[in-house]
């Protein structure tokens, strides 16, 4: 189990705590029997967190509540709160897209704008030098950055998208 060792220690405790009363319950009083069922309840919720259910119903719950279809690459990608895989939506002809608008290489990940579209979004020749790569992308970020007023998301991801590219010596 990968679970902190703080919370099998509680779901531990609370265990026995149910189990105890549970026994009580049986041989003193009915009464004790109705003190044991929080614990009880206590006790599975926290078990069904250290199995790492919990966190997986919650994933699902809110990919598919959020438009996101579940594909066998996004299942066991592990992460943090909100640290998940990036989320694909259904396209017009029921292929898969990106969410950011980008394709799937065969790699896995995603490929971006190919070079001759990123000097564009960087509004360069196609073969411009790194220096005036570099000049392009700092101009173009302070115009397209979201806390400017003229700034847009979307934009500004695309810039950045183009300037990785262009920078990463991929071909």
């Amino acid at each position: 189990m990968s679970a902190p060792r703080l919370l099998v220690g509680l779901a531990s405790v609370f265990a026995g705590l149910t189990v105890v009363l549970a026994i009580l319950g049986f041989v003193y009083s009915p009464v004790v029997l109705v003190v044991a069922v929080p614990f009880g309840v206590v006790t599975y919720v926290l078990w069904y967190h250290v199995s790492g259910r919990l966190g997986e119903r919650v994933y699902r719950q809110t990919r598919t509540a959020s438009g996101f279809r579940e594909t066998t690459s996004d299942r066991g990608a592990g992460g943090g709160f909100g640290a998940g895989p990036r989320g694909f939506r259904e396209g017009p002809a029921g292929g898969r897209r990106e969410r950011g608008g980008g394709t799937r290489g065969p790699g896995g990940g995603v490929d971006g704008p190919s070079p001759a579209e990123a000097y564009e979004v960087l509004g360069l020749d196609p073969g411009a030098g790194e220096a005036a790569v570099r000049s392009a992308y700092r101009e173009r970020v302070k115009q397209v950055h979201p806390d400017t007023e003229d700034g847009d998301v979307r934009r500004f991801r695309r810039v950045n998208e183009a300037y990785e590219r262009l920078t990463s010596g991929k071909p």
